[in-house]
């Protein structure tokens, strides 16, 4: 919980790393090729779970939210309170993904006040340094959220070195929802050593290409871009929640 990637080499070191079940959640997808993708790559050994990882807010002041159990699409610079809203109508599990990270996160205020909306706090990401996921046991620990932890892999070797280990069995996505919105009782688990340590940094180092305006200009300025709210395929339902004055 989860990855950025997915193809047959990422489902064969999952099942290696001995994973039960990955969330997809890839940036800037629109949830039903996400839960087409995932699908594909599902079998009786490995469940991949499809999610969204959303961008709330303006680019310069975004704060992410993951959302597993969507039945219906939601796009990305939305307002933070209108993905919330939006998440809470179609009775998904909302997560925290490393918060208190740079510019991309939510903080610990952010999470103190929207307490009974969210339903866990990421504790370990694999793409973070250890201070920030210091800081993020701390949010966790502060608001009295449970937890999970995450590879958060964008690169294929990266996937298993951070996971979430759940008491109960995970068979299904309702089952991975019901264990999330519950509470139900789990370990974040993460691999160590120098190796470990090598792929953490590369995922990190990762963050200059997705946080470039390049990026930026290429994703976001026509509008007809697939997670864009002014998408003919949300159908202007998002138009009063839109993060950018619209001209």
């Amino acid at each position: 919980m989860h990855v950025k990637t997915l193809d047959e080499r990422v489902v064969s070191r999952a099942k290696a790393r001995g994973l039960d079940a990955l969330v997809y959640a890839p940036h800037f997808t629109r949830l039903p090729d996400i839960r087409t993708r995932a699908e594909r790559f599902s079998d009786d050994d490995l469940l991949v779970v499809p999610a969204r990882e959303v961008f709330t807010g303006p680019w310069y002041d975004r704060r992410h939210l993951l959302a597993v159990g969507l039945s219906d699409p939601v796009p990305d610079f939305i307002s933070f309170r209108g993905a919330l809203d939006e998440f809470i109508r179609q009775d998904a599990a909302v997560l925290v993904p490393h918060p208190e990270m740079l510019n991309v996160s939510c903080s610990r205020d952010d999470v103190a006040a929207n307490r009974d909306a969210l339903d866990a706090v990421e504790t370990y990401n694999a793409k973070c340094l250890p201070h920030q996921n210091r800081a993020a046991r701390a949010v966790a620990r502060e608001t009295g959220h449970p937890a999970f932890g995450s590879s958060y892999a964008h690169f294929r070797r990266t996937v298993g070195e951070a996971w979430t280990a759940f008491e109960d069995a995970i068979d299904d996505e309702s089952d991975l929802v019901s264990a999330l919105r519950t509470g139900a009782p789990r370990r974040v688990v993460h691999r160590g050593g120098v190796g470990h340590r090598l792929r953490s940094l590369a995922e990190f180092t990762h963050l200059g290409y997705e946080n470039s305006w390049g990026k930026l200009d290429r994703l976001f300025l026509s509008g007809t871009e697939p997670t864009h709210p002014s998408n003919v395929a949300y159908g202007g339902r998002f138009d009063d929640v839109f993060a950018y004055a619209q001209g």
